[in-house]
């Protein structure tokens, strides 16, 4: 892996990363005058859910659907300096300007001032991806190759968030889409450090923890073998990873892609399932992108086992689990009465219709091998 660390006029961390045989381009300084990154984020306990609240006033004034010429995302220029100094880049990652968590903020106690609602400092890590230095582009128009490069950036910063004593958990993911509440168009994601291990991430490590008193099987394997054993579901298939949308889909188009053997999170993934995931991966967002005609809006995120705890460790499986909100070209998802009050997923999409409309979907440029595998029940 290639890269090099600078420093933003703020004092934040600039990562560049570059494809295999790209030579490397000089690093510039910024050249803005940035106040000093503020520690302006709290956590605050919910005694109802038993989870914590992120509190993060200053994201208010954070740059909102710039124009194209305005994008603080792009490389910088003679005329323009942006969050990324150099005039071109392949891959950069950089800690976010507007945090939700921040490492800027001293760790300390939980505050008790009101016994019945414990605050705590947000500390933690908010770090923005960019997957290329075209505005106009999206991940699923990268080459495989540039998918190689921030599979690199993700697995570095994964490994280096995990070192850090206040990060519990690394959540790795992409926004894409207005739809989704997108507010920079240019194609980028994040990386949040969490100060506790997420709830989602705690419902289903108790459900794997139930599964395995009940059956003596571990949870993620036997749905990932049941999947492949129905096969109505699937989406792709290959020696190193397995697509298919969940029996129990909560969203019009969901996509979860496991790797085909166990490991806890990306740094764990051997040399074939970091090349293989490339082609795999951009198949199911070009499938994804074709089913309707139009740019789906998406999120895509990477499920990681807690940075720390032998047996939750043991108990993971790393996927990535992607759904979107759109349920017609014309139509969208929105989380209304049932979901947001009660958290009960009302799904207009029979998951089987979903998967067969995604498999049957004809994208030009699908490497032939894939076409075969993901040809379910042919």
């Amino acid at each position: 892996m290639q890269g090099a660390t600078t420093r933003l006029a703020d004092g934040r961390a600039l990562h560049y990363y570059f494809d295999e045989g790209t030579e490397r381009p000089s690093f510039p300084r910024d050249r803005r005058t940035l106040p000093p990154p503020e520690p302006a984020s709290e956590l605050r306990y919910d005694p109802l859910s038993d989870e914590w609240v992120v509190v993060a006033e200053h994201r208010q004034v954070r740059t909102h659907m710039p124009p194209g010429d305005e994008c603080p995302l792009c490389p910088s220029t003679e005329a323009r300096a942006t969050e990324v100094p150099a005039a071109e880049y392949d891959v950069v990652v950089f800690d976010n300007r507007f945090p939700s968590l921040s490492s800027a903020i001293p760790s300390g106690p939980v505050s008790e001032a009101e016994p019945m609602f414990p605050r705590r400092p947000g500390v933690g890590r908010c770090e923005v991806v960019c997957f290329t230095a075209d505005h106009d582009a999206s991940f699923a128009d990268l080459t495989p190759r540039r998918v190689g490069t921030v599979l690199d950036a993700w697995t570095d910063r994964t490994a280096d968030l995990s070192r850090l004593p206040d990060v519990e958990q690394v959540f790795v993911f992409e926004n894409r889409g207005p739809e989704i509440g997108v507010t920079l168009n240019h194609p980028h994601g994040q990386i949040y450090g969490y100060p506790f291990v997420t709830p989602r991430t705690k419902r289903v490590l108790a459900s794997a923890r139930a599964h395995r008193e009940r059956t003596g099987g571990n949870l993620f394997a036997d749905i990932l073998a049941a999947e492949q054993r129905a096969r109505v579901r699937l989406i792709a298939q290959t020696p190193y990873w397995t697509a298919f949308v969940p029996a129990a889909a909560r969203w019009p188009m969901e996509i979860h892609l496991y790797p085909n053997r166990q490991v806890p999170d990306l740094p764990a993934l051997d040399v074939e399932e970091r090349v293989d995931f490339r082609a795999v991966y951009l198949e199911v967002l070009r499938r994804l992108d074709a089913v309707f005609g139009v740019k789906m809006p998406y999120v895509s995120g990477w499920h990681q086992a807690p940075v720390r705890g032998e047996e939750d460790r043991a108990l993971s499986w790393l996927r990535l689990e992607l759904f979107s909100t759109r349920r017609a070209a014309e139509r969208l998802k929105f989380l209304a009465g049932s979901e947001s009050g009660m958290g009960v997923f009302v799904n207009d999409v029979a998951p089987e219709a979903a998967a067969r409309a995604l498999r049957e979907t004809r994208i030009a440029d699908a490497p032939p091998a894939l076409h075969t595998q993901s040809a379910v029940g042919a």
